[in-house]
């Protein structure tokens, strides 16, 4: 395995070498032949990941997995002329009348590992962007999806070249391989624990990485909220892909006064979004069922009020004790916490207490409010009034900070993230500023004022 993977590496080497800047037009056929495949192979695409899944909802795979791929490529294709053109930058007055640009310039071969739970959105869209920016892309997907990766492996061999996209399948050894080899930029998408692994074995070749690692993403409901509406949006984020979404709402605060009242309005939205099983995402595979069952079983032994409306559901956990696994890992299953606290300063206080999250949620219509939120907080995105919706907005950056991740792609965003920023400085052939150059004048430095 490793021989192919040296050998895939240097093939996209040797493409880079021979055109290492690819004109807008080549980029955007590219791009619209990525779509192509997405679109004339939608029906085959549900079916695999439905196979992987066991069973999971064709609207929520339409919605979350094809949907996201052909809007980042029309808005790649539509914006790229844009983000290629170098931009000017002023030039301190002692330097005039030179110019200075910046000039975007592909990196070369980067490396995509994709992760399970979107296992065809979370893997090309980075590609998208990749793409966009010149670059060639060795892309590993998701193991515990094996006929989505036997599928894009098959799609991908048939609309392009290896010189260009090729994709490595295998198990979690192959995988550590791939993330040992020398890529100039390396995107991971997972867990924190192989996120390490990933970010260390990149660190021997100096690879730079994005790492996207999710956490325990709050959501916090205000007092003033509309106690339906934000209920409806937080099972909305917790019941997509039965919480196996890693900007899912890991826990819900609420001020204390209205806990009641909240998990009411939680309660009615499960049995309107969710009332049975017929449209339920079942979780990946027995180990992820357990282990969510397990932690509800937890929780429930410990004295856990807990509002269950069955398997297919997310399940509510109230005020949880802080030691439990629902509260100490990532959920990335149906349980939700709902936690009360006197205010909002302790919502803030809560939240700052624990690492970083790729999301926060906060459900108020108060501005100064929100201001407070936007200031206090640290988050990879800060979302108002919703849950999940946007990862839809392609000009939007997605990324974490801290234990969440580092590097932010989609759009233009992730077209510089997989771009050598150059700059560039041109002299005129007349230029006072070579009197800069020894011997030097006292007299002229006064004038220019550096002494």
């Amino acid at each position: 395995m490793t021989c192919h993977l040296n050998a895939c590496l240097e093939t996209q080497r040797l493409a880079c070498r021979q055109s290492p800047y690819p004109t807008r037009a080549e980029r955007r056929e590219l791009l619209a032949r990525l779509a192509l495949m997405t679109r004339r192979h939608r029906h085959a695409i549900i079916e695999a990941i439905q196979t992987d899944f066991g069973q999971r909802s064709e609207v929520e795979i339409q919605l979350a997995d094809i949907q996201p791929v052909l809007d980042a490529v029309s808005h790649a294709r539509r914006h790229l002329w844009h983000w290629m053109r170098p931009w000017r930058v002023s030039v301190p007055w002692r330097l005039l009348p030179a110019r200075a640009r910046i000039a975007p310039q592909p990196l070369g071969v980067v490396g995509i590992i994709a992760p399970w739970n979107y296992p065809w959105s979370l893997a090309l869209m980075p590609v998208v962007d990749a793409l966009a920016a010149g670059n060639r892309v060795m892309l590993k997907p998701g193991e515990l999806t094996p006929h989505t990766s036997a599928l894009l492996g098959r799609l991908v061999t048939q609309y392009f070249s290896p010189r260009t996209l090729c994709v490595i399948e295998g198990d979690a050894t192959t995988g550590q391989a791939f993330s040992a080899l020398p890529f100039d930029h390396l995107l991971f998408t997972g867990s924190p624990q192989v996120g390490r692994k990933v970010a260390l074995a990149a660190a021997n070749n100096l690879t730079p990485t994005t790492l996207e690692l999710g956490g325990k993403s709050p959501a916090f409901v205000a007092g003033d909220a509309d106690f339906t509406r934000a209920a409806d949006a937080i099972i909305f984020g917790k019941g997509m892909n039965t919480g196996q979404t890693c900007i899912a709402p890991d826990y819900v605060l609420v001020e204390s006064r209205h806990i009641d009242a909240l998990t009411n309005a939680l309660s009615r939205a499960i049995l309107k979004q969710r009332p049975s099983a017929r449209e339920a995402t079942q979780p990946i595979n027995e180990a992820q069922r357990a282990r969510s069952e397990a932690m509800l079983a937890e929780a429930r032994n410990h004295g856990c009020r807990i509002i269950d409306h069955g398997a297919h559901a997310p399940a509510l956990v109230i005020d949880p004790h802080q030691r439990l696994a629902v509260m100490r890992e990532e959920i990335f299953g149906r349980c939700l916490p709902v936690i009360s606290v006197k205010d909002s300063n302790k919502a803030l206080d809560f939240v700052a207490a624990r690492p970083h999250p790729l999301a926060i949620y906060v459900f108020t219509q108060q501005r100064d409010q929100q201001r407070h939120w936007q200031h206090a907080s640290q988050s990879g995105a800060l979302v108002f009034n919703t849950t999940l919706l946007h990862h839809a907005v392609p000009g939007l950056p997605f990324g974490g900070v801290g234990a969440s991740g580092h590097g932010a792609y989609h759009g233009r965003h992730g077209f510089h993230r997989f771009s050598h920023l150059r700059g560039m400085f041109y002299l005129a052939s007349r230029s006072p500023a070579t009197q800069l150059y020894p011997p030097y004048r006292r007299w002229l430095l006064k004038l220019l004022r550096l002494i």
